[in-house]
């Protein structure tokens, strides 16, 4: 049975190099339709992994409170019912809301001069709780992340981001244990460098229109630290993100919804403060990436019917060209069966070459889409597998009808034709 196979292959190979150009238009239909569906799974995959390692850092158990943004004169009246975020919301929502299980805060520091003995940055500089760098799964390369007792004592102590920590410190980037101890100076306050974190995989600090940090570009010290030893407006709010740790099982949109009355409760009923639900985002994330491989689907499954309609068009072609071989073949003994056999071989010969050279079309292409459009690409061996699938079902499919015309022709008449 192998060797029977074998032949048939071996004569389809034969037969279509004969007409090289013909068969070379015809690839490149299933070429095309393969690489578009390959290239669509692998940044569709990728696209996916982004996301959820977008989510991973907003914490997906967090539902996020954000302070907004207002001009001097709308903040003088917002500040006559709010006091805007403040330490006060996060009790008030770990007394009385059972679901909340902890909390990270942050307020952005204002930054003059950022320097050290080596060189000088222009990095952001962020007040956080010892808990911030937990909630946002951001972790300690060398050093240490800011504790309990640098919050008590407000210790002069920074830790740096990736991106800060080379900018601040270039000659220690082969040995990076040689930035803790470093000092570097935060406008008028000289910080003692105790830790620098590790490098997060990809470059995006906004997903789905929400900034998500910069953790990379930033100077972390503790919170206490921040309030008493940096200057800032008096009528900003004390806190400017919240992040409220929510208990699994917890439906995040009745969280958010609870979370929301409590504060705007405190606020005076005034939105002075945004709410982000990650969950949501990834929801929404989801629901796009569904749209867009849909569409892409569509036009990867016209490429492919269009390279269908391709294999049939050189088979009708290769029947008429061959009516008296076929017509021989019949008069020496083949049977219908023999002749269906042979061409849907020659249709199938089409389809795995096109598809192993959709194959590398398709990788080629999706690197070269993800490096110019700065999105994220993933190979997916299951992408390559249904193309692959889809690809040589195409091409025996279309090659049926072909394979019958050829095995219904009438020997005597197939013998005299001109």
């Amino acid at each position: 049975m192998f060797t029977q196979y074998k032949v048939l292959i071996s004569d389809a190979i034969q037969e279509l190099l004969a007409q090289k150009l013909r068969t070379f238009l015809t690839l490149l239909g299933m070429i095309f339709g393969v690489g578009a569906v390959i290239a669509m799974l692998n940044i569709g995959e990728g696209a996916e992994r982004e996301a959820l390692k977008l989510i991973d850092s907003m914490g997906v158990n967090n539902i996020i409170v954000n302070a907004k943004e207002y001009e001097k004169n709308e903040l003088v009246e917002i500040r006559e019912e709010s006091l805007g975020l403040n330490l006060g919301d996060v009790q008030a929502a770990l007394s009385t809301l059972p679901f909340v299980e902890g909390y990270s805060a942050s307020k952005d520091i204002d930054i003059h001069d950022l320097y050290s003995d080596f060189a000088k940055s222009e990095a952001t500089a962020l007040g956080v709780t010892t808990t911030y760098f937990k909630h946002g799964n951001l972790t300690v390369e060398v050093g240490r992340v800011l504790n309990e007792q640098d919050e008590h004592k407000l210790a002069q102590v920074a830790v740096l981001g990736a991106d800060a920590a080379a900018e601040l410190f270039p000659t220690f980037q082969s040995d990076k244990t040689q930035i803790v101890g470093q000092y570097l100076k935060l406008n008028h306050v000289w910080l003692e460098v105790v830790g620098v974190l590790e490098a997060p995989e990809g470059a995006k600090n906004e997903f789905q229109g929400v900034k998500i940090g910069g953790d990379r570009y930033t100077v972390f010290v503790p919170l206490n630290t921040s309030a008493k030893k940096f200057s800032r407006n008096l009528l900003d709010s004390e806190l400017d993100s919240i992040k409220l740790n929510i208990a699994s099982g917890t439906d995040p949109m009745v969280a958010a919804k609870a979370i929301d009355s409590l504060i705007k409760l405190r606020h005076g009923e005034l939105d002075d403060y945004e709410l982000i639900i990650p969950a949501a985002l990834l929801e929404q994330q989801k629901q796009t990436q569904q749209i867009f491989n849909i569409v892409m689907a569509c036009v990867a499954g016209i490429s492919l019917l269009v390279g269908g309609i391709g294999i049939m068009n050189i088979m009708l072609a290769n029947v008429m060209e061959r009516t008296k071989e076929i017509g021989l073949l019949r008069a020496v003994g083949a049977t219908q069966k023999d002749i269906r056999r042979q061409f849907i071989a020659e249709s199938f010969t089409i389809s795995v070459v096109g598809g192993v050279l959709g194959i590398f079309f398709g990788l080629v292409l999706s690197e070269v889409i993800g490096f110019y459009s700065e999105w994220a690409v993933s190979w997916s061996m299951p992408a390559i597998f249904l193309s692959m699938t889809i690809c040589m079902v195409v091409g025996v499919g279309f090659g049926v009808f072909p394979a019958i015309k050829a095995s219904k022709l009438n020997p005597i008449d197939a013998l005299h034709s001109d």
